[in-house]
C-alpha cells in the first residue's frame, strides 16, 4: 500500500515528540509536519496537503474545532483525526460537526492510534466508545418528540382536544371530573410547549394523534 501522509497537531511538545517517535517506527506511514496551534494547524496543511491529521482540541491561537473546518473547507479528502483528553458535548459535536472524522481519547494506546490512522485512510472512521454513547443518546433524544413525554392519561385529552371537545365533553368522555381535565390540559401546554388548547389541538391533528387516526 501507499504510505499513509499524516501531519500532528498538538500544543504540547512532549505529546508531539511520543506520537512523532512512535509513527517514524512505520513503514506505512510518512509523518509530514507538525504543528502546536490551531491557526498553525491550517497553515501546515494548505502546504503538506496531509492524508490523515491527528487534531487536538484545546490549543492556545485557535480551536482544533475551528482549524478542522477551515481544513475541511479546502481540503475535504483529508480525513482528521481528533486525539484529545476531552469528550463533553461541548467538544464532541461542535468537532464531528466541523468534519472531523474520528474521535479517539489520549488514553488510547500507540497502537490504537496508528491502526485509526490506517483505519482513516480506508475510510474507515474510529469513534471513542465514549463518545458514541454520547451520540447516540443524543440521537435518541432528538428522535423523541414532545407527546412522547405525556402520560397514557394526558394522550387521551390530547386526542379530545384535537377532536375540538370542551372540558365538560372531555370530562364526560373520560369519566373524569373538570378539575382533573384542567390538570391534564396544563399539563399537556407545558410538556408540548404550546400556549392554549387549540395549538395542541393543531400539534395532535399535525402529529395523527386522533381517536379516529
Amino acid at each position: 500500500m501507499s504510505k499513509v501522509r499524516v501531519m500532528i497537531v498538538d500544543d504540547h511538545e512532549m505529546v508531539r515528540l511520543g506520537i512523532k517517535s512512535y509513527l517514524l517506527t512505520e513503514e506505512n506511514i510518512e509523518f509530514l509536519c507538525e504543528g502546536k496551534s490551531g491557526k498553525e494547524a491550517v497553515k501546515l496543511a494548505k502546504q503538506c496537503m496531509p492524508d490523515v491529521i491527528l487534531m487536538d482540541l484545546l490549543m492556545e491561537d485557535g480551536t482544533g474545532i475551528e482549524a478542522t473546518k477551515e481544513i475541511m473547507s479546502f481540503h475535504p479528502a483529508c480525513k482528521i483525526i481528533i486525539l484529545t483528553s476531552y469528550y463533553d458535548d461541548k467538544q464532541v459535536f461542535p468537532a464531528l460537526e466541523a468534519g472531523a472524522f474520528s474521535y479517539m481519547l489520549k488514553t488510547a494506546s500507540a497502537t490504537e492510534v496508528t491502526s485509526a490512522i490506517y483505519k482513516a485512510a480506508k475510510g474507515e472512521n474510529v469513534i471513542e466508545p465514549k463518545v458514541a454513547s454520547k451520540m447516540m443518546n443524543s440521537f435518541r433524544s432528538q428522535s423523541k418528540k414532545p407527546h412522547d413525554s405525556l402520560t397514557e392519561r394526558e394522550m387521551d385529552v390530547l386526542k379530545c382536544l384535537g377532536e375540538g371537545m370542551t372540558n365538560q365533553e372531555i370530562g364526560e368522555e373520560l369519566f373524569i371530573g373538570i378539575k382533573t381535565v384542567k390538570t391534564h390540559v396544563s399539563n399537556i401546554l407545558s410538556k408540548l410547549d404550546v400556549a392554549d388548547r387549540t395549538q395542541a389541538a393543531i400539534y395532535a391533528n399535525r402529529n395523527n394523534l386522533l381517536h379516529n387516526n
